[in-house]
């Protein structure tokens, strides 16, 4: 089952998912701001490492600019704590054991991982405007150059 992928324009699915510390972290929490959703398989990997301290990089330069940025995996919090620890990451990292939020944004479902389909997540990335309305909507991204390219594409 692969859930449906969302389109420039949609209203982005709302969310409230605890944070590293167990707080909870809700997209309307951010309305008139514009936020960058991404969704990662695991933390404590090397692509989703690689991506986090990227954003993790580049969290003033986005922020400068109007963006809050989310990181959304089936972690649990106490795993999320860990991997923000380990490589002392700034950028906010919510857990979605359920997957709820994950299938909402069309980020879980079929992939395929070294020529065969699995089910897991779908590394994605989601910019949702002040409105809570997407702005843009990119999925199966690479972990590696993913956040230069975003820069880049939103002009930042």
């Amino acid at each position: 089952m692969t859930s449906e992928r969302l389109q420039p324009g949609d209203t982005a699915p709302d969310f409230t998912l605890p944070d590293a510390d167990g707080t909870e972290i809700s997209l309307a929490a951010h309305k008139g701001r514009k936020v960058i959703v991404y969704f990662y398989p695991a933390a404590l990997t090397p692509g989703c490492t690689k991506q986090a301290c990227d954003f993790t990089d580049n969290l003033e330069l986005l922020a400068g600019a109007g963006y809050d940025v989310i990181g959304v995996s089936p972690d649990k919090p106490e795993k999320l704590a860990k991997f923000r620890e380990k490589e002392d990451l700034k950028v906010t990292l919510v857990g979605d054991p359920s997957k709820e939020v994950l299938t909402a944004y069309g980020a879980f479902g079929e992939k395929k991982l070294y020529g065969k389909t699995v089910t897991g997540v779908i590394r994605s990335t989601i910019v949702v405007d002040e409105e809570g309305k997407v702005e843009r909507a990119l999925y199966n991204v690479k972990a590696t150059g993913h956040v230069a390219k975003i820069i880049k594409d939103l002009g930042i």
